[in-house]
């Protein structure tokens, strides 16, 4: 492919490679940790093929999905059309290294905010955490090592802890409560087919009720 001039270019590269990249079924700790909260407004970080905004959509939330790359956000909109839910998603183009969506959510999800491009991750969810309206809920998964058996890239990767991701939030003391911080091992298919196992670690937190600064 050769060097790439930015975090959208490469994205939207590797959207065009292939019809479809995602199963377009949610993430799992997506639907584990939202089942049960009440329906409001969301904010999807990277939604990629829009699987997750998706679902949350049919769930009675209403939803921005936003992503760099314009032909996953085209993706996703056509998705949205197919389950019936395009009238409660709205797709933004958003490169958040750059800039972030305005206004406060119930919900704010970051699955997977990692990239071969450079990234401000911890910025971003900062930001993240920034957009969450009182009494919301920040959820922010990630992945917590490469996948069982495959022998690591010659790169210089870190995956941090829910705990790490915590304390880099840098919030105000009493100003959120900690409601999971966990790792755990879950199935996905590769590329090629396989089913495989990786492990991944959830943070979740609400926002108190009453607005203090972040």
């Amino acid at each position: 492919m050769g060097e790439v001039a930015s975090a959208e270019e490469y994205w939207d590269e590797r959207y065009g490679g292939t019809e479809r990249i995602w199963s377009g079924r949610p993430n799992v700790a997506l639907v584990r940790e939202v089942t049960g909260l009440a329906p409001g407004t969301a904010l999807d970080l990277g939604c990629g093929e829009g699987g997750d905004a998706i679902w949350l959509a049919g769930q009675g939330w209403r939803v921005v999905g936003t992503d760099v790359s314009r032909r996953a956000l085209e993706r996703a909109a056509g998705h949205a059309e197919q389950a019936g839910v395009a009238d409660r998603v709205e797709w933004r183009r958003h490169d958040l290294a750059v800039d972030f969506p305005a206004g406060r959510f119930d919900l704010v999800s970051a699955h997977f905010l990692h990239s071969p491009v450079e990234m401000p991750r911890e910025e971003i969810l900062r930001s993240a955490a920034a957009a969450v309206a009182p009494g919301g809920v920040l959820l922010v998964v990630g992945h917590a090592g490469w996948p069982a058996g495959d022998e690591p890239p010659d790169l210089d990767v870190h995956f941090p802890t829910p705990e790490e991701v915590h304390a880099s939030l840098e919030l105000p003391p009493g100003g959120w409560e900690l409601l999971v911080a966990t790792e755990y091992e879950r199935e996905f298919t590769d590329p090629e087919g396989r089913t495989r196992m990786r492990r991944d670690n959830t943070l979740k937190l609400r926002r108190a009720a009453a607005l203090t600064s972040s």
